[in-house]
């Protein structure tokens, strides 16, 4: 499918890596031209070439923390006006809720919703005056379905999520649209630490501790990175101006939902 978004331009926020690096491949195969970003410059720069030799797509590293007003500058001199935002940010470590300071609360809910509402502001006002543009937050099935432990990324996340649904009907007439994507677990850099901190507190096996996360999953499996990548490429596309304020979880049916 054409998805219509050729020669459009994006930012992706932490796709360096990870889910990140599969909406920005996904996007490029689509012909839009993308802002690869993260906070390590030799990872930045070679994502940023596999994807510009894989699609031809023209794609610009950008070493930056997107929490930072420096990071957002730097974002917005490689791509003053992007047509895409695709804000994506690392969750807090699970901790017991009793052991988080306040500091700690603020700084999970700057990295995990305010961030997210600050490039936002910056981006929906020039969209909507010109007549296309599309916002996705990468946020997590725990936003549905928390889960102690991860109490900080849930609530944050929760917050972005309900922040959002009201802003996005705000610009739905100017073919402007925001919306979520909640990943399960996807056969990524971060579920093999997490299942790895699992093995070790279990003293199973790393394999052992795939496999019973694997037995919980309906689907039977991890899912795949260019699965979420697809998803995401649709919801920026021309097809995707009905969809919006919406929350799309991808977990391979963990979580027993029927909405």
């Amino acid at each position: 499918m054409d998805l219509g978004i050729a020669g459009r331009k994006a930012i992706v926020c932490a796709s360096s890596r990870g889910l990140g690096k599969a909406c920005a491949f996904s996007l490029a195969e689509a012909g839009v031209e993308v802002v690869i970003n993260g906070r390590d410059a030799k990872t930045v720069e070679a994502t940023a070439a596999e994807i510009a030799k894989a699609t031809g797509t023209k794609t610009i590293p950008v070493v930056a923390d997107v929490g930072t007003p420096e990071g957002q500058k730097a974002l917005f001199a490689a791509c003053a006006e992007p047509d895409i935002l695709v804000n994506n940010n690392g969750g807090p470590p699970p901790r017991n809720f009793r052991e988080l300071t306040r500091e700690m609360m603020l700084d999970g809910v700057v990295a995990n919703m305010v961030v997210a509402v600050e490039l936002i502001q910056k981006v929906i006002d020039p969209m909507a005056a010109r007549g296309f543009g599309r916002i996705v937050n990468i946020t997590s099935s725990s936003v549905k379905a928390p889960l102690a432990g991860l109490d900080l990324s849930s609530g944050a996340r929760a917050g972005l999520t309900a922040f959002m649904a009201g802003v996005a009907r705000t610009v739905a007439d100017k073919n402007v649209t925001i919306n979520s994507i909640m990943p399960g677990a996807f056969d990524t850099d971060r579920l093999k630490s997490v299942l790895t901190k699992s093995s070790a507190a279990s003293g199973k096996s790393f394999d052992e501790a795939a496999q019973a996360r694997i037995n919980t999953i309906p689907a039977r499996r991890f899912g795949q990175p260019e699965e979420f990548g697809a998803a995401c490429a649709f919801l920026c596309s021309a097809h995707a101006g009905y969809i919006t304020g919406q929350n799309l979880l991808m977990d391979g049916g963990t979580i027993p939902t029927a909405f």
